[in-house]
């Protein structure tokens, strides 16, 4: 895949450089701040963005904000955020996409702990779904996302098996994958997918990619 990187940290910036050109991938820029990444971008569009979400000047939101931008401007670009913390309002702005794509639209898009890089093949497993136009969320990003309260939130209805399976799907696991992760047939995964649909009041969306991804946001301002 054709990647662009934007990391304030140079050695981290130029570890993730040297991984993805040894796994064969193209590097076509790899810069300090979300200003630099953005005229990258716009003067040759990658296949998939690589950004952290605290930049200069602020480190605030200034990588986000351009992820946001990628994905209004370019919704063929994949965009992959990384952040050092569970930052539940990010995660989800980053899924609803703004004025992007809707979900399960446009190119993929993923959010990861900057603590998950470290194991290297998640990071490039994730690189891959986001590539293949998929989503790619941390672990512990989507139990945050998952934790409501009990008494009004649809979400408390799923069994806690269901929960493992939409947890699994909201990291961009396809069937077959939840299937092997959780040690079940897969036609026991698609019978626990289709009770999460009825239970979040899905079922009546004709594209299965969006959702899988709705059955996170759905509640997610409740």
């Amino acid at each position: 895949m054709r990647v662009m990187l934007a990391e304030d940290s140079t050695l981290l910036r130029e570890g993730l450089v040297r991984l993805l050109a040894e796994e064969g991938h193209e590097v076509r820029a790899a810069v300090g701040t979300a200003v630099e990444l953005l005229a990258a971008v716009e003067a040759d569009p990658p296949d998939v963005v690589v950004a952290d979400v605290r930049m200069p000047p602020t480190h605030t939101d200034e990588g986000l904000r351009a992820a946001l931008e990628i994905r209004s401007r370019l919704p063929e670009v994949g965009v992959l955020v990384l952040s050092q913390y569970v930052e539940k309002r990010y995660a989800t702005e980053l899924l609803t996409g703004g004025a992007g794509p809707a979900p399960g639209e446009g190119a993929g898009v993923g959010y990861l702990l900057k603590d998950r890089v470290a194991q290297v093949d998640e990071f490039l497993d994730a690189l891959e779904r986001v590539g293949e136009g998929r989503t790619a969320f941390d672990p512990e990003v989507v139990r945050r996302l998952l934790v409501r309260s009990s008494h009004t939130d649809p979400l408390a209805r799923l069994t806690p098996r269901e929960t493992e399976v939409l947890a699994a799907m909201a990291q961009g696991h396809t069937n077959g994958s939840v299937a092997a992760r959780l040690h079940v047939s897969q036609s026991a995964v698609e019978k626990h997918i289709n009770a999460i649909f009825d239970k979040l009041e899905l079922t009546g969306r004709s594209d299965g990619y969006s959702k899988r991804v709705l059955a996170v946001l759905r509640y997610l301002d409740s």
